[in-house]
């Protein structure tokens, strides 16, 4: 893949559809983000994805409350939200807009950025810095602040990744109460940076 191409940021298009497609779709990614302090990039090697009435784990299982409204908002906008009363996570919203649907995005592999993810992770170990959810939104500085933002343009962006074949793992999500049974977590297979 040329160089053009890898950092094509992907379109609106890319998100119109059934969350576990998009979910496995942005495996292999890159994740882009540019701040003030520098730019950060990985590559996306964990999601899970979220639907709406079927699915009690997601929270849009009861229907809209502000919280959760975005998820039947555009696809392609980043859903941010604060949880433990400690941790940002970071979804894109996905499925037509009115249908709701999200993709949470769990782990990536570190390629750009790393001394600044170090910095605000205040950790060492590349394997700490973004394997996790909660990891993953310190190490890029991600925040409520792009609760609703389009990531198809402006500072917070996920490109089209290099072309690679790798296999995909499907399993059960983790980290939730109810619907945990669902087999909606999807990783790329032998990646060190796909969180335990």
């Amino acid at each position: 893949m040329n160089p053009k191409m890898m950092n094509k940021t992907l379109p609106q298009g890319f998100y119109l559809t059934d969350p576990a497609q998009v979910a496995q779709g942005l495996l292999g990614k890159f994740l882009f983000r540019c701040s003030p302090q520098g730019i950060t990039q990985g590559k996306i090697v964990e999601t899970e994805a979220y639907y709406g009435k079927g699915d009690p784990g997601s929270h849009a299982f009861r229907g809209k409350t502000p919280r959760s409204s975005i998820m039947w908002g555009k696809p392609g906008i980043a859903y941010v939200y604060f949880t433990y009363g400690m941790h940002y996570l970071f979804n894109v919203v996905v499925e037509k807009e009115g249908i709701p649907g999200a993709v949470l995005i769990r782990a990536v592999e570190p390629l750009e950025g790393i001394e600044l993810m170090r910095k605000r992770r205040n950790v060492g170990r590349l394997e700490d810095l973004t394997r996790g959810p909660a990891r993953l939104t310190q190490a890029f500085d991600i925040t409520i602040e792009e609760n609703g933002i389009d990531l198809t343009q402006g500072n917070l962006l996920i490109k089209e990744g290099r072309e690679e074949r790798f296999s995909i793992v499907t399993t059960t999500r983790i980290g939730i109460k109810k619907g945990e049974e669902l087999p909606l977590r999807f990783y790329i297979k032998g990646n060190r940076f796909v969180s335990h």
